[in-house]
């Protein structure tokens, strides 16, 4: 039957196979508040009208303000040849290609991306990317608790609490008992899921096993150029720092990588090198254990874009930059997170972490959190993300110049 022939009859006839009397009833689990009750669209007008109209609309942006905002978030150097090769036709979609024989050259970027993912993060195995590091922090517990047979997963407090809200998310639907806390002595545990650097930036150890819970690190990638990557059993992230764009919050990435032993449970798609009947080098993919390929119930997980796209630019930042070059701008980073830190010190607030990377939280005196960040925006500087109404969390990158940090310092 064709949807668009449907009448009032049709509808309620289908409504009544299934024991239901009205469209409202069938979506009545979805509160209110989050139903359109109405999009209140505008007379319709011409493309011609439509341009001129966002073109008037897009001059109220300010794109010119300083900015020292992190938080899972950082305005990052992209070498111009990424956007070029990652906009070619033969790369830009959104989803992976199955068919192996006509996708060898995104097959390899795949395959070269989860190579460079274990070198930087010091493990064996990589999958080929999934939707984020929140993503990828909850595939992993789910993974652990695979891997473990237990149903209870204990996840650090200092968490980017983006990522703890997708976390709970997936372990509400998967029936995963939570805890949320400084530490845990609980010997039943499936994982311990902590993040290096924290939502505030500290660099911070591993947590101590108490019983044979799998440990979990959620890691910047960036800051591998500097840190020595933790030995953990399993260790995601998000490679929105490795050549992608703000983009107001996303597409972005994620990665899993973990032991050579825990392969077969890994979440999402895994790009494997092989030889075909000639002996010469081809690309597949391999450890399918995903729905599309196995029965649901069996199935590692159900996520069914990798992101390949942004893994492409990833692939392309990595290869650019080098080993040097990524060395060289997270070095800059650091120094300038540092720079400003000190500078701020040195004004009589008060640094609150030990150890950091390029992100860090510094205390008000007597001005809130809210007329700071109103008064330093009238200057031109997005000065940090108000943590409560004496905390601000403030990032710098490469990208941050002297002149900058000097004007920040100046307006404090």
């Amino acid at each position: 039957m064709n949807f668009e022939a449907l009448s009032d009859s049709d509808r309620l006839e289908m409504l009544k196979s299934i024991g239901i009397g009205s469209l409202d009833e069938l979506f009545c689990l979805v509160p209110n508040i989050a139903k359109i009750q109405d999009f209140k669209l505008n007379e319709p007008i011409s493309e011609l009208e439509a341009q001129k109209r966002f073109k008037k609309i897009s001059k109220k942006n300010n794109t010119d303000y300083v900015c020292f905002l992190g938080g899972g978030a950082y305005k990052k150097f992209i070498p111009s040849a990424i956007p070029y090769v990652s906009s070619r036709f033969e790369f830009l979609s959104a989803y992976t290609p199955y068919q192996a024989e006509i996708s060898q050259g995104t097959l390899q970027i795949m395959y070269e991306f989860q190579s460079m993912i274990c070198n930087l993060v010091g493990q064996d195995v990589s999958n080929a990317s999934v939707y984020d590091g929140a993503s990828a922090c909850a595939e992993a517990i789910l993974m652990a608790c695979r891997i473990t047979k237990k149903q209870k997963a204990f996840v650090d407090e200092n968490i980017n609490p983006n990522y703890l809200e997708v976390i709970k998310t997936y372990l509400y639907g998967a029936d995963i008992e939570l805890i949320v806390a400084k530490d845990s002595n609980d010997e039943d545990l499936a994982c311990k899921l902590y993040q290096s650097p924290n939502y505030f930036g500290e660099i911070v150890q591993p947590p101590k096993k108490t019983g044979k819970e799998l440990i979990i690190a959620s890691v910047n990638p960036s800051s591998l150029a500097l840190f020595e990557p933790p030995k953990v059993d399993i260790t995601v992230g998000d490679i929105q720092t490795l050549g992608l764009n703000l983009n107001f919050g996303g597409a972005w990435g994620g990665f899993i990588a973990c032991k050579d032993e825990y392969k077969r449970q890994l979440a999402g798609r895994i790009a494997g090198k092989t030889l075909d009947k000639d002996g010469n080098t081809a690309y597949v993919l391999t450890l399918q254990a995903r729905e599309q390929h196995i029965r649901r119930e069996k199935a590692t997980s159900n996520i069914c874009s990798n992101q390949a796209l942004c893994a492409l630019c990833a692939n392309l930042y990595l290869s650019l930059m080098g080993e040097k070059g990524f060395r060289e701008v997270n070095l800059m980073s650091y120094k300038n997170a540092h720079k400003l830190a000190l500078g701020l010190k040195n004004k009589g607030y008060k640094i609150l972490n030990n150890t950091f990377f390029n992100e860090f939280v510094f205390e008000l005196g007597e001005e809130n959190s809210d007329d700071f960040i109103s008064r330093m925006k009238k200057q031109g500087i997005l000065a940090g993300i108000k943590l409560d109404d004496k905390k601000i969390l403030c990032a710098a990158t490469e990208l941050n110049t002297d002149d900058e940090i000097e004007k920040y310092l100046s307006y404090v």
